[in-house]
């Protein structure tokens, strides 16, 4: 199972990506009560996180095809400096009081350009750092160490926030983005065989696109979390903060989002395990309990109800996350995996803005709770309605071989390294 550690690149990744989760567990928390203490308005927060959906969406694409094209760890290193700095300057704002909407709704922008950049190169560089047969224990690996660093981060940020504030907490965050750049100068792979090639954009997109459409379960699974991820970042993101405020309190908040990632913690280690051949299908099919939050929120909003429901809903995200990523991993050939995966958090996350931004107005017209049950409703169906498709049924894990015994060592001249670059043989990833 701790194989994929062997590898320098793979280390270097894992910890980058780590330490990235680490600051973003706390951001959210830090940035929604921040607005929440400006305003007092859900229609400001939604607005505030919306703008960086939005420009995220806007600029993926152009984001795959530069992963594609530029070597991955440059991406990776320019991104987190990118994102340290707009972070930094939030987080100035807010300390020294001088934070406004239409500031921050800027540096949010900002800051999903950065971030639109940077996810292409972050998922598609998994494959490029072990073996064929080691994809699934590394998928698995990258996410127990991402919810290590969320389950730390959204603990902490909500204790932050109650205690000092929420511009400390976007302070941290500015800080890890810094930390996890270093890191990422460690992931040296082979380069793309994209780059190596003179083709324009369009062409780049054209071909990605083809990758992309070429597979019913891909965009199958795309178009159901098209919808659950705008019921979740309008749910979770922006009706969450305002209930916990009228009911647990912003500390507690805190923790229901820390089990949450506690849960997906368990889930990472059973992934680590599982051994299914309908490895998507099982992971769709957990995604029922991503409605488990949300009727929370709705119907019984405790500590009690709030942590056991973000447990689960944690433990059965990971379960998917691990074989979307292993399928699109083991399905896309490597030159164009970015932009698959590109198309992929397009497609998942194009109408999250809606989401954010008419939950607010929503809310005020039908009431917080009714629109919460709608949008466990809207969960519901989305899993439904990717699970009526026969190719996410019956889509076949690869079956690992045995994981080599060797380790790769890295050039003493820094050229590539300790990462075979391989053609995987086919699946996809969830954001």
């Amino acid at each position: 199972m701790l194989a994929p550690l062997r590898y320098g690149a793979f280390r270097y990744l894992a910890a980058g990506r780590l330490v990235n989760m680490l600051g973003n567990g706390v951001a959210p928390i830090a940035l929604a009560f921040a607005v929440l203490d400006m305003t007092g308005s859900i229609g400001d927060l939604g607005l505030v996180v919306g703008a960086r959906s939005v420009m995220t969406v806007l600029f993926v694409l152009f984001g795959g095809v530069v992963a594609d094209r530029i070597p991955r760890r440059l991406v990776l290193v320019g991104s987190n400096v990118l994102s340290a700095l707009t972070q930094a300057a939030v987080a100035a704002l807010v300390l020294t009081g001088t934070a406004t909407i239409p500031l921050l709704l800027a540096l949010g922008a900002a800051n999903g350009i950065v971030s639109a950049l940077s996810q292409p190169a972050s998922a598609a560089a998994t494959p490029q750092t072990v073996p064929p047969e080691l994809i699934q224990p590394a998928n698995a690996l990258i996410r127990l160490g991402i919810n290590a660093g969320m389950i730390g981060g959204a603990a902490f940020g909500g204790l932050l926030v109650a205690a000092v504030g929420p511009g400390w907490g976007l302070a941290i965050d500015a800080l890890t983005f810094a930390i996890a750049a270093v890191a990422f100068t460690g992931v040296r792979v082979t380069a793309s065989p994209a780059k190596r090639t003179r083709t324009s954009i369009v062409a780049d997109l054209r071909e990605g696109w083809t990758e992309f459409t070429a597979r019913s379960w891909v965009w199958v699974v795309v178009l159901g979390f098209m919808v659950l991820n705008a019921a979740l970042a309008g749910g979770v993101n922006v009706l969450g903060p305002a209930v916990a405020d009228e009911t647990i309190g912003r500390s507690a908040w805190g923790m229901v989002l820390a089990a949450q990632t506690a849960g997906m913690v368990v889930g990472g280690l059973i992934a680590l395990r599982i051994r299914v051949r309908r490895l998507l299908l099982l992971g769709v099919a957990c995604m029922f309990a991503e409605s488990f939050l949300l009727l929370g929120l709705a119907l019984a909003p405790n500590i009690v109800v709030l942590l056991s429901a973000g447990v689960a809903v944690g433990i059965a995200v990971e379960q998917f996350a691990v074989a979307w990523d292993t399928s699109i991993a083991q399905q896309i050939p490597a030159d164009r995996l970015a932009r698959v995966y590109s198309y992929d958090m397009l497609g998942s996350w194009v109408a999250i803005p809606l989401g954010q931004i008419a939950v607010g107005p929503v809310a005020a017209a039908i009431g917080t709770r009714d629109t919460l049950l709608i949008l466990a409703t809207l969960v519901v169906l989305a899993v439904l309605g990717m699970l009526a498709s026969r190719d996410v049924r019956r889509l076949q894990a690869v079956a690992p071989a045995p994981a080599a015994d060797a380790m790769q060592t890295e050039p003493a001249d820094g050229g590539p390294s300790d990462s075979p670059t391989t053609k995987p043989t086919e699946p996809a990833a969830r954001a």
